[in-house]
């Protein structure tokens, strides 16, 4: 089957909501490209290009795409092949009103910072930094509210998160018919925090597959991230204590499942083999993964 190519001019949301409709129709097993934009759209080209204030629309979305056959209780798989940035600089950005150093008095905002790319790496003045493409934004129809696509939540979103790169495979609760995935919002590179409220935001081509795990072994309710050598649950909540929770909460479910544990059983032995990773904390929610090595838990779904 030829990879299939979907383009952000054919259409691209700054919501999730449970009633999306979709751009394009694909059966589960196909390879796709995903084509995205910047999420400021172009808007920053120059230093001297500056964002006042959070844009009613930023971290445009390419999508949504419907896989064939996807029903509520599914899983969603999503492996991501590569990811190619498409522009010659990203930029790295503040915004007044948004940062985890918001107010403070020795950060200015706004001010942006271009970041010329340049074959593996990308330049902040005169250090260099390799490049390592991350999606930002990526997620499904939710259940019953609808999130703008500045918002982490069960369905993904802007989970910000650097596993979400090459090499690594997202699983997503599918909610609605069709799943109905979209993404973009991609950095060249991005730190865990994402601490001024952005990575280096630049437009890519991202090579994805996409397929279905019917009535999965454990029923998902937030994202679950697959890297070589660690599964990661991952949730979002207004604060770090309450996205920890439920990280872990996840966690124990999968390790109970596979290791036949009481509820205390697993949460004891959580503490014993996994590790609480920080993804983001600067969106109006922060997301939370717990890691657990694939030597403690080989195939949950």
């Amino acid at each position: 089957m030829a990879r299939q190519t979907v383009r952000h001019e054919e259409g691209a949301i700054y919501e999730f909501t449970p009633e999306l409709e979709p751009i394009t129709e694909v059966e589960p097993g196909t390879e796709l490209t995903i084509e995205t934009r910047d999420s400021l759209d172009g808007a920053v080209q120059s230093d001297a290009d500056v964002i006042e204030s959070i844009p009613d629309e930023v971290n445009a979305a390419t999508g949504p795409i419907a896989v064939a056959g996807a029903t509520p209780g599914d899983v969603l798989k999503v492996e991501i092949e590569a990811i190619r940035v498409t522009e010659p600089a990203g930029r790295v950005i503040t915004i007044d009103g948004f940062g985890l150093l918001d107010g403070e008095p020795d950060i200015a905002a706004p001010k942006s910072r271009m970041t010329p790319v340049d074959g593996e790496t990308l330049s902040f003045g005169d250090l260099e930094i390799p490049i390592d493409p991350v999606i930002g934004t990526i997620g499904v129809a939710p259940q019953e509210e609808s999130y703008t696509t500045l918002v982490p939540h069960d369905h993904g979103g802007n989970l910000d998160t650097t596993d979400i790169t090459a090499g690594n495979t997202v699983y997503f609760p599918i909610f609605q018919p069709g799943g109905q995935l979209a993404m973009g919002d991609c950095k060249a590179a991005m730190a865990d925090g994402e601490m001024c409220g952005t990575g280096s935001e630049i437009a890519t081509d991202i090579d994805i597959s996409v397929d279905l795990i019917e009535s999965p072994a454990v029923s998902l309710q937030r994202p679950l991230v697959e890297t070589p050598n660690a599964w990661k649950t991952l949730a979002s909540a207004e604060t770090m204590e309450d996205a920890s929770k439920l990280a872990n909460q996840d966690a124990i479910g999968l390790l109970a499942a596979e290791h036949d544990f009481e509820p205390t059983e697993a949460y004891m032995f959580s503490s014993l083999v996994g590790g609480l990773e920080i993804s983001q904390v600067v969106d109006p929610l922060v997301t939370v993964r717990n890691a657990i090595p694939k030597t403690y838990l080989a195939d949950p779904l």
